[in-house]
């Protein structure tokens, strides 16, 4: 009986036209977004390669030059594009793809891909995410807003329940109807996607488990709505009250309350403006060591306790060069104050993205959405980490660069030139994004989430089976 009804509604669904349309629609849609995505995520990837090879070409050939010039000279820090950013974007669009490392100062990732678009940015773009997202969950509640309710209009209910049969199978047989032509359009896109990935050189941190981890996040989103559609489907009287009902359930869940929640996390847990950032962090900065600054307190209190650790009466008796030294002193101290002050917009974030979190029991698009960006290595996180990498590297520059000057030159020889070479032996930076395990470490509370609304959905529509 299960295996007929599931044929039955197969055989319905594929007969009607508006279906048959929608169906095409989104799988053109689809094919179109993959292959735009392909197309922007290689240009990408090349820009990527050229400017991280240019930029340490242009490092290691500055000549002959005082390390000092070379620290304020600085470099940059290219973020690299993830292979599973194909299917979903995430927030890489909007946040920087390089920074800049320079002595004394911490900077922000600059250089956004939409601040290189027109005003047609505004309208958004044709992304697999997008599709997955937004506009499969909209071809199921067409698909299946009838299952019901035109069983109850033609009148063959009452026909299946004299003939005995049992209200949970024809619920499976709906369901799995609705659920395997949605389940294999998504597992034909995935499987396109990972070969497409897998077959390039580039993509060579690519990793099928994160993608079959993100196939079946996207399984169990489809699920829920399917779960969703049937039980309105299954309590509505007629078939257009359920479409309506049905549009006005989407609306909320994928538009009105992710974009509440949003706001409602920002307006409990504001972000300073950028000059409150800037002038905050100023501030520490003058109460502690400025490298450039040698009649300051701070800098009188290095000199002497420099003066007694090494036993010598004055500066030009140490066996290095004191101002290097004193630079490099500062450059901790100015490491330590950025530390502090990101921590805070750090803790503001993890706030927001908590309240946001907890906000998720009200809509399974929320913890979709995190769950994608984060498995996808586009979220909040995987930007913070990069920040953090170039922030650690841009740290361990001045070091080197500052006891290259220390262990070199004397006391107040600025004139101080270091070889051409010198700037080879400087590591080149690399960043690697998270590992799966510690995504999913951050995305617990999404998974729970998740699996809740997919067990509360099934609950309610398994209670109504015996209603037949």
């Amino acid at each position: 009986m299960i295996g007929k009804t599931i044929s039955k509604e197969l055989k319905e669904l594929f007969r009607d036209g508006r279906i048959r349309l929608a169906g095409i629609i989104v799988l053109l849609l689809l094919g179109v977004a993959v292959w735009i995505s392909s197309s922007q995520y290689k240009l990408a990837r090349q820009h990527y390669e050229t400017a991280r090879k240019a930029e340490r070409a242009l490092w290691e050939n500055q000549g002959e030059k005082n390390p000092h010039s070379a620290a304020h000279y600085g470099t940059y820090a290219f973020k690299p594009e993830y292979p599973l950013g194909l299917l979903d974007k995430g927030i890489d669009k909007y946040a920087g793809t390089s920074i800049y490392m320079e002595a004394h100062k911490r900077n922000e990732a600059q250089y956004s891909p939409v601040a290189d678009q027109t005003g047609l940015a505004r309208f958004g773009e044709l992304t697999p995410d997008f599709i997955l997202l937004f506009i499969i969950p909209l071809l199921i509640m067409l698909m299946g807003y009838n299952s019901y309710t035109k069983e109850k209009e033609l009148g063959t209910l009452s026909l299946l329940k004299s003939q005995g049969v049992k209200g949970w199978k024809i619920l499976f047989g709906k369901w799995s109807a609705l659920f395997l032509p949605v389940a294999t359009l998504t597992l034909l896109l995935f499987l396109i996607a990972g070969g497409m990935i897998s077959g390039s050189k580039e993509f060579e941190s690519f990793s099928w488990a994160s993608l079959g981890l993100l196939f079946l996040v996207y399984l169990v989103y489809y699920a829920i709505f399917v779960n969703i559609v049937l039980l309105v489907s299954r309590l509505a009287k007629r078939s257009g009250i359920a479409l309506v009902t049905l549009l006005g359930i989407w609306i909320l869940a994928c538009l009105a309350v992710p974009k509440a929640a949003g706001n409602f996390a920002d307006a409990r847990y504001p972000y300073p403006t950028r000059q409150e950032f800037n002038t905050a962090v100023l501030k520490d900065k003058e109460e502690g060591l400025d490298g450039h600054n040698p009649w300051s307190e701070e800098a009188k209190r290095l000199e002497k306790e420099t003066l007694e650790q090494y036993g010598v009466d004055s500066l030009q008796q140490l066996p290095f060069n004191y101002d290097a030294l004193r630079m490099q002193k500062g450059e901790e101290h100015q490491a330590e104050v950025y530390k502090k002050h990101y921590g805070e917009l750090r803790e503001q974030f993890s706030d927001q993205a908590a309240t946001y979190r907890n906000l998720s029991v009200l809509s399974p698009f929320l913890p979709v959405r995190f769950l994608s960006m984060a498995i996808a290595r586009t979220d909040y996180y995987a930007h913070w980490d990069f920040a953090d990498a170039a922030e650690d590297y841009r740290i361990a520059t001045q070091k080197f660069l500052n006891d290259e000057f220390a262990e070199n030159s004397g006391y107040g020889d600025w004139g101080y030139l270091s070889d051409a070479d010198t700037w080879k032996k400087l590591p080149e930076f690399k960043y690697r994004p998270p590992a799966l395990n510690v995504i999913l470490e951050q995305q617990q509370s999404a998974l729970w989430i998740l699996a809740g609304w997919w067990i509360v959905t099934f609950v309610f529509l398994l209670n109504l089976k015996n209603k037949l």
